[in-house]
């Protein structure tokens, strides 16, 4: 999807969803697959003295009511712009510094590996860090996403660009 889609696409879901929900623009991320959708909630009222075990948990029932009290709403205009994009919708919101992503896809990814390759992911199964070939590669793409993040921020910025510049161009 070209940035000024997406950028269309967020301002679509920023003028869909009701002002009360969020107390911003929700964020609005987009692949080939799936959309999601993060809104930020109001943090919570934490009694005096409450501790970090408290507040996690304050805020974690504040977006578990969120989910609750907005499901049949957010599943009409989830089915919207499903309609329009031909992707589904997954839902989160960001209460605090905790995220809470309601539902989202977990799709297959086809690739090749080397014997050396497999061999990484069949020690991190040994290990027990992982059950499966498929979930030890998701972890290393975590991994990666965590330790890499300023670079790969760097290259998605490029590509941003990239697109821009095509669209400039002639048609």
């Amino acid at each position: 999807m070209t940035t000024r889609a997406s950028e269309e696409l967020a301002g679509w879901f920023a003028g869909r969803l009701p002002d009360q929900w969020f107390t911003g623009a929700p964020e609005v991320d987009v692949d080939a697959e799936e959309i999601l959708v993060v809104g930020r909630l109001a943090e919570p009222t934490y009694p005096d003295g409450a501790g970090d075990d408290a507040k996690a948990a304050a805020r974690s029932g504040r977006a578990r009511q969120f989910r609750e009290d907005t499901r049949e709403a957010r599943m009409d205009i989830a089915a919207e712009a499903e309609y329009r994009t031909k992707r589904k919708v997954a839902w989160g919101v960001q209460v605090g510094e905790d995220r809470f992503v309601f539902t989202n896809l977990n799709v297959p990814v086809m690739t090749r590996l080397r014997m050396q390759e497999r061999a990484v992911l069949d020690t991190l199964i040994s290990g027990g860090v992982a059950r499966s070939r498929s979930e030890a590669l998701a972890w290393c793409v975590r991994l990666v996403a965590e330790h890499q993040g300023e670079w790969l921020a760097d290259l998605e910025s490029a590509l941003a660009r990239v697109h821009e510049v095509r669209e400039q161009g002639p048609q």
